[in-house]
């Protein structure tokens, strides 16, 4: 089975607002960018997948994605996550491709070596119908899905997304697949999944970043308490 990297990823501006609490719009886009740029080298330096894809709206997301040996779906207008991914693996199946490995550009943890991993657990010889779920630390979300054909199922990514796709595969009929992974199961939303990527001692751009600004954050407040 030929597997495709699928990326959605929208433009930077007012990116993560949810972190708005502890980062600036400016520090939020810088993070959301770097986080992209992690994702993105560890996917296409990861062996056995017959291409990586973004589907984007947005003119820097293409040219990094571009600049990293990416092809990309170029998206008329940003309509969400959902719908991104939906157009995208429309457009990938019209060409041919037999699988897609949907992956969010927000996991800044994760190694090539996790979607080497993942990409082991397809039998040799496996076929279509095919679909294998990674959820989310917390198992709301879904954090990444291997599905043979493209659209096997139907998608609908946010709030508690993992049940709804394991729902979606059991009534295809599919056996339910998923596994564990720590590294592709922290996507960066809030605050508290800020924290949780702090306390991993290796990282990207994404983690230095995000302890630099924090670190200059409690600086800033202790200076302020100080006056």
């Amino acid at each position: 089975m030929k597997v495709t990297a699928l990326l959605p990823v929208k433009g930077f501006r007012n990116a993560k607002q949810r972190l708005s609490l502890l980062l600036s719009a400016a520090e939020r886009e810088m993070v959301a960018e770097a986080m992209f740029r992690d994702v993105l080298e560890q996917v296409v330096r990861a062996r056995g997948l017959a291409g990586t894809y973004v589907v984007t709206g947005d003119d820097r997301v293409a040219d990094i994605a571009l600049s990293r040996g990416a092809k990309i779906v170029r998206e008329p207008a940003e309509n969400g996550e959902t719908a991104a991914v939906d157009f995208a693996r429309s457009r990938l199946k019209e060409a041919g491709h037999e699988a897609v490995l949907i992956i969010p550009g927000d996991m800044p943890l994760v190694r090539a070596e996790d979607i080497e991993r993942l990409l082991a657990q397809v039998p040799e010889g496996a076929a279509a119908p095919f679909a294998l779920l990674v959820p989310s630390h917390d198992r709301m979300g879904t954090n990444a899905l291997l599905l043979s054909p493209p659209d096997i199922i139907e998608l609908r990514f946010g709030y508690d997304s993992f049940s709804y796709h394991m729902k979606q595969v059991s009534a295809q009929g599919l056996p339910i697949r998923f596994i564990e992974n720590d590294r592709i199961a922290l996507d960066i939303d809030e605050p508290k999944d800020l924290e949780q990527l702090l306390a991993y001692d290796q990282g990207g751009e994404a983690l230095r970043l995000a302890r630099r600004l924090l670190a200059g954050d409690a600086e800033n407040r202790r200076r302020s308490g100080g006056l």
